[in-house]
């Protein structure tokens, strides 16, 4: 099984406010803010249940990354890329969904997504 594509980017930052907005200054609306100096933002033509960009606020000693977020319909139909490497399989995060990390043949990291198996809580 493919991913449906990309749904979103994890965008890290050492300043949040700067970081969400240059977003907004581009067209982007917070959804919803955290307690903890992260946030999803998403551009009105998208529409519902388009693409986002999450930023998270990491300290200043922190490499910062942007993280492609794709997406399953099912995680156990997936099968990932040959090509890649699976760093960590799909774990229940606390968000609600299925998540896998794989690191691209460079090293990049990717994050794949898929609903809870039905039944889960």
């Amino acid at each position: 099984m493919s991913t449906k594509g990309i749904d979103g980017l994890l965008i890290e930052t050492h300043n949040w406010g700067k970081t969400v907005a240059f977003w907004k200054s581009l067209g982007f609306v917070v959804d919803f803010e955290t307690d903890h100096r992260s946030g999803r933002l998403t551009h009105p033509a998208g529409g519902p249940g388009g693409p986002w960009i999450f930023v998270a606020e990491r300290p200043g000693s922190h490499v910062l990354r942007v993280v492609p977020g794709l997406s399953v319909a099912s995680a156990s139909e997936f099968t990932p890329p040959a090509s890649g490497t699976v760093e960590r399989g799909f774990a229940l995060e606390h968000w609600g969904n299925l998540q896998m990390l794989l690191t691209d043949p460079d090293g990049r990291e990717v994050s794949v997504e898929a609903p809870p198996a039905t039944g889960a809580p």
